[in-house]
């Protein structure tokens, strides 16, 4: 794969951006109240958040390996 070195490299910065932000914004949801009901079980709120987390950082993941792969190649 073949792409200019810079956009390679925003690649990497916007993968590695997911990377650390998404994470932290899971911390500050599971100790939101409503991530939990009165019996400690997970809501909905929680799942979806972990599920909307978990896609982001498998894109975020992807997209610093293309952006890697796009300056070794």
């Amino acid at each position: 794969m073949e792409i200019p070195a810079i956009l390679a490299i925003v690649l990497i910065v916007a993968g590695m951006w997911s990377l650390a932000v998404w994470p932290q914004f899971l911390k500050r949801v599971m100790k939101d109240p409503r991530a939990r009901d009165a019996a400690g079980k997970a809501t909905k709120f929680l799942t979806v958040h972990v599920v909307l987390v978990t896609i982001s950082m498998v894109l975020g993941l992807a997209t610093a390996v293309i952006g890697i792969a796009g300056l070794v190649a």
